[in-house]
């Protein structure tokens, strides 16, 4: 297991000391929670992207037209 030192000023050590009591985690696991929420976030902006480019020359429908076409 890797250990890195992390330098955090006032604010910032507020914001993980708050996070840390809030949701009653040591504060390195507060901090490996942020690391997976950011890989995440990238790993479905990714999946999206590969969405839409596959479904770029296909036509998406409002809400309007799909009302329209039901009644």
């Amino acid at each position: 297991m890797a250990v890195i030192s992390v330098r955090l000023n006032s604010e910032e050590e507020k914001i993980l000391s708050y996070l840390s009591e809030y949701y009653d985690e040591e504060k390195s696991t507060i901090i490996k929670h942020s690391l997976k929420d950011l890989f995440e976030d990238i790993q479905d902006r990714e999946t999206i992207q590969k969405f839409e480019d596959s479904t770029a020359a296909k036509r998406f429908l409002s809400a309007e037209e799909i009302l329209k076409e039901i009644v």
